[in-house]
């Protein structure tokens, strides 16, 4: 038997010693920067896990930035074809007879059939009516009448779309993440509400309105590519099939019975009937220097959204959501009060960002309100309702914003309009007490 040599004691490795912690002042001071940092940072955590929810803020973030384009340049077309802000005003309220009869209609929609198909064929539509406003950009002899017509195409066809869009987020993150999705999708907006309006300015004085236009049909097709990647999201179970008045009367009754929904929705419309003042843009740019001061005054807004829906961690540890709505509310008319009375441009430019911020917190929190209370076989329909709320204030305040100024002149009709925002929302808090101490669970 061969010798193996000399047998040795079988011996463990020493033990790593534990790293010993830094305790020095510049330590202390780095982690108490972290954890602040982590504590407003954004969360990511839905972008991480979903892949549909991925593709589907991906595709809809460079489809809005180029309807921001749009968004622009239709007011900027209509103001130099007929130089009045009360046509500007006129050509917003066109949204809002086909918003008010559509809504319901893509909110029973969404409740019935595959929620990305009917985002898919909406944004066909949207993409087909963008392309009508080329062609009218590019005839020697632009008509105005083309341009209320698209406007109240798009809002209907976009009040078929917003409810399956909105209602296709609670089914592809987890329950507990729906608040960082509603974050996420405000900075997709903000996003694109920060480069849409300066590049429309841009686009308008370069390659004229044809040209900006085109570029939003080109946006559409990121969009449609994404979409077509993205899973199939079919209705719950429960609801396929039903698409008629009664389901349509039974989202509106359950929303009528719930006060501190009624509450997100009355505050919001306030807000934007008292305090939307974007009817006066165009006027007000043409003072400054044109249409690229009228994109700097479209973007403020969203640059002061961004920065908020950037630091939105904060907003995890907030619980009585019905009082962060109504505050919300109150800072925008504060601070278009700001915009009304600034003297200089700088000024009214620093106050409509600190409006966007006020805006985008009172979005966030009213989302989060939304997807964590209602059931997911009501969300079309909801969202029906909640677009209604969202869309009839901005196109009524315009209005009412373009009205005042030619009769009273630009700075009072920004400024009368803030202060009744805050009166508005005192009001309303005080009248709807459930929604003013909603507390989320």
């Amino acid at each position: 038997m061969p010798d193996d040599g000399p047998s040795h004691p079988r011996t463990s490795p020493d033990p790593v010693p534990e790293p010993i912690a830094d305790t020095s002042p510049a330590a202390t001071r780095r982690g108490i920067i972290r954890r602040a940092v982590a504590g407003v940072a954004i969360d990511l955590s839905p972008m991480r896990e979903s892949r549909d929810f991925r593709l589907l803020l991906a595709g809809q973030g460079v489809s809005f930035a180029g309807s921001m384009i749009t968004y622009v340049a239709v007011p900027y077309q209509a103001y130099v074809l007929t130089r009045s802000s009360l046509v500007v005003g006129l050509v917003s309220l066109a949204e809002l007879l086909p918003i008010l009869l559509m809504a319901f209609v893509g909110g029973a929609l969404a409740d019935a059939v595959d929620r990305r198909r009917m985002v898919r064929i909406t944004e066909v539509g949207l993409c087909a009516v963008v392309s009508v406003l080329v062609v009218n950009a590019a005839l020697p002899h632009p008509q105005l009448w083309v341009l209320f017509v698209a406007v109240a195409l798009a809002a209907g066809i976009d009040a078929v779309q917003r409810p399956s869009l909105d209602a296709l987020v609670p089914r592809i993150v987890r329950p507990e993440q729906l608040s960082a999705a509603a974050a996420l999708e405000s900075l997709r907006g903000n996003l694109g509400q920060v480069l849409g309006p300066p590049l429309a300015g841009v686009l308008i004085a370069t390659v004229g309105l044809p040209g900006t236009y085109g570029v939003d049909v080109a946006t559409f097709l990121v969009s449609l590519i994404a979409l077509r990647l993205m899973g199939a999201v079919p209705p719950p179970p429960s609801e396929v099939g039903r698409l008629d008045v009664r389901s349509v009367l039974a989202g509106v009754g359950y929303a009528w019975r719930r006060q501190d929904l009624l509450g997100s929705y009355l505050v919001d419309m306030n807000a934007m009937f008292f305090g939307m003042p974007m009817a006066l843009f165009p006027q007000i740019a043409a003072t400054f220097g044109g249409p690229a001061v009228l994109g700097v005054l479209y973007t403020a807004p969203s640059v002061g959204s961004l920065l908020a829906s950037l630091t939105s961690g904060w907003t995890r540890a907030v619980r009585h959501h019905g009082r962060a709505i109504a505050m919300a509310a109150a800072a925008w008319g504060v601070a278009i009060v700001g915009f009304g009375l600034a003297p200089t441009l700088w000024l009214a430019l620093l106050a409509l960002a600190a409006a966007g911020a006020a805006d985008m917190i009172s979005g966030l929190f009213r989302t989060t309100l939304w997807n964590q209370t209602i059931p997911d076989a009501m969300r079309g329909r909801l969202a029906g309702i909640e677009m209604i709320s969202y869309s009839s204030g901005p196109a009524l305040g315009n209005l009412e914003a373009g009205l005042v100024g030619a009769l009273a002149g630009v700075r009072v009709s920004v400024v009368s309009g803030g202060i009744l925002c805050v009166l508005g929302t005192a009001l309303l808090s005080a009248v709807l007490p459930r929604f003013r101490n909603y507390r989320a669970t």
